[in-house]
């Protein structure tokens, strides 16, 4: 068992963190949210403070899952500096979906103070996280390796190293990628099901078994038709995670023709007010559109 500081109690961190202390790890938790932070130690064992300094003191290693590049920035460098009290040697794991970029400085960062950083973004959504069901994918030194795979391995459902430092984060991108233009599709043809006059609930259970089938399919089809989104992903979170595609691709000369449409109609969102809800809101743009 392992001393481990969390750091980053949202939705996904809470129940993350809570599967570590459930296994037996000694578990020191740092949220911005006092409340948040208080509601977890009611729930689980551990300890909880009120600086990042003191939580991440003498751990063998910080585990963070926060919101964006510059969070993760200014906890371990800024003005947090949680990398100038941890112990040397400790390693860094990074849930956060960040830049490949950002990655790379802080593992930059890091051997300046004997430490090591593994960017280690994650994909289930709060459900998988709940459920100890998550798909990891690691950017890390080869030695590093094992050591992430047995600390996380309470919530973690597939896991593997995809490459050295920023190559955890650039598999996420293709997740991110992958996952809009689902969406985008199935949005689409539940439109076209509507104006066709179809039972799309049943349109939905046909070609759901077949070659169209996908997770979004299975699990977001009737909360759309029901023109459910306060839950899931929210779309504020989604379009930073495209602009961190974009960015990459424009590095490294990918053409992302559908990803750049798809973020441009969540961005439509957002001016409509809706960036906190479901990413499968896509659909409620298509159905303004046509009123």
């Amino acid at each position: 068992m392992a001393t481990l500081a969390f750091i980053g109690l949202g939705n996904m961190g809470y129940p993350m963190a809570g599967h570590l202390a459930n296994s037996g790890h000694e578990v020191r938790v740092y949220n911005r949210s006092q409340t948040k932070k208080d509601q977890w130690l009611k729930e689980f064992r551990g300890q909880g403070f009120g600086d990042v300094a003191t939580t991440v003191s003498n751990c063998d290693a910080v585990i963070l899952c926060v919101g964006r590049d510059d969070d993760v920035r200014d906890l371990l460098t800024g003005s947090h500096n949680a990398m100038a009290a941890m112990r040397p040697g400790a390693l860094i794991i990074d849930h956060t979906t960040t830049s490949a970029t950002l990655a790379e400085d802080m593992a930059s960062a890091a051997q300046n103070f004997n430490l090591r950083f593994a960017d280690v973004p994650v994909s289930g959504g709060q459900q998988g996280a709940i459920n100890g069901q998550l798909s990891l994918m690691v950017g890390c030194h080869t030695d590093d390796y094992p050591e992430i795979k047995q600390l996380t391995s309470p919530y973690t459902r597939m896991i593997e190293r995809m490459g050295d430092i920023g190559c955890g984060q650039k598999t996420k991108m293709v997740n991110q990628i992958c996952v809009a233009g689902l969406i985008q599709a199935l949005a689409e043809g539940l439109h076209f099901a509507e104006q066709a006059g179809l039972d799309r609930s049943k349109v939905m259970e046909v070609i759901s078994q077949g070659a169209a089938g996908s997770w979004q399919m299975s699990n977001r089809h009737q909360t759309m038709i029901d023109g459910e989104y306060h839950h899931g992903f929210a779309i504020d979170w989604m379009r930073k995670d495209l602009d961190i595609c974009l960015e990459e691709a424009n590095r490294n000369g990918a053409n992302l023709a559908v990803t750049r449409l798809v973020n441009q109609y969540y961005g439509e969102l957002q001016t409509l007010g809706a960036g906190r809800q479901d990413t499968s809101a896509l659909l409620l743009r298509l159905q303004q559109q046509k009123a």
